[in-house]
């Protein structure tokens, strides 16, 4: 029997709520899949909260009350011929199981698999989840409780885990979010230069902190950025430098 080619899984994951995961992987998610033609599939594992499913009902909610949105939505999925990607509800000891049932059953085999996982290590299956990911992406925050956090998790898989071959991990990329145009750059230096002193991985673009991080559709909207839907707008990318951020992100995952 003939096996299917096996997608490549990703992950945005941090032992910290609320600085982005869910965001991030909406974001790369939907512009991978409507913009740059890859097929996607979503396994939100965020356990109670479902954040991700819940996004997509409030998205399709949204789109049918807005007729620009509603007009941008057709023209896209006619132009496209395919379906906007599925957001699948699991858990984190139970994905890898479903994932490999999807990627077998599935009339067109997804190229690329994102995990919304919980963000805590005492979550069950989480250890072995994360450890059948290709690439993680962790945002941080210049926010001390939030650094030692993930830091630490961080730590133990790059230098344990992955040094023992233990996983699927190829890399690890910590990145800025939501930095303050305010804050001195001496702040981020010096954070910086911890992470490389633990022999960490940087991403070389940070993410502007912006409101449109934490704003979906809105119902007199003409332009979307976080919609599971449709793809941010490139205006709106390139304000908070989420467009860097997209160039550096395929680089790294080899697409």
């Amino acid at each position: 029997m003939e096996t299917k080619k096996q997608p490549l899984i990703i992950a945005f994951s941090t032992q910290k709520g609320g600085v982005g995961k869910s965001t991030f992987t909406t974001l790369i998610a939907s512009i991978l899949h409507y913009r740059m033609g890859y097929n996607v599939a979503v396994f939100d594992c965020d356990f109670p909260q479902y954040s991700l499913v819940q996004m997509r009902e409030r998205d399709l909610k949204t789109v049918m009350q807005n007729e620009a949105l509603k007009k941008m939505a057709h023209r896209q999925f006619t132009s496209l011929n395919k379906k906007a990607y599925p957001i699948f509800q699991s858990k984190a000891d139970m994905v890898l199981e479903e994932m490999q049932d999807y990627t077998n059953n599935s009339e067109t085999a997804p190229d690329i698999i994102f995990l919304d996982l919980p963000g805590t290590v005492n979550t069950a299956g989480i250890l072995r989840t994360l450890a059948s990911v290709h690439y993680i992406f962790s945002p941080i925050t210049a926010d001390r409780v939030v650094l030692e956090s993930t830091l630490s998790f961080t730590d133990v898989l790059t230098n344990v885990l992955m040094k023992e071959k233990q996983t699927a991990i190829k890399s690890i990329q910590l990145f800025w979010n939501q930095v303050d145009g305010r804050e001195k750059t001496l702040l981020y230096e010096n954070y910086s230069k911890v992470i490389k002193d633990l022999g960490l991985q940087l991403m070389e673009t940070s993410i502007s902190d912006s409101k449109r991080f934490r704003k979906e559709g809105e119902t007199v909207a003409k332009t979307v950025f976080r919609s599971s839907l449709l793809p941010a707008d490139p205006k709106l990318m390139t304000f908070c430098r989420l467009d860097s951020f997209m160039e550096e992100f395929l680089r790294i995952v080899n697409l």
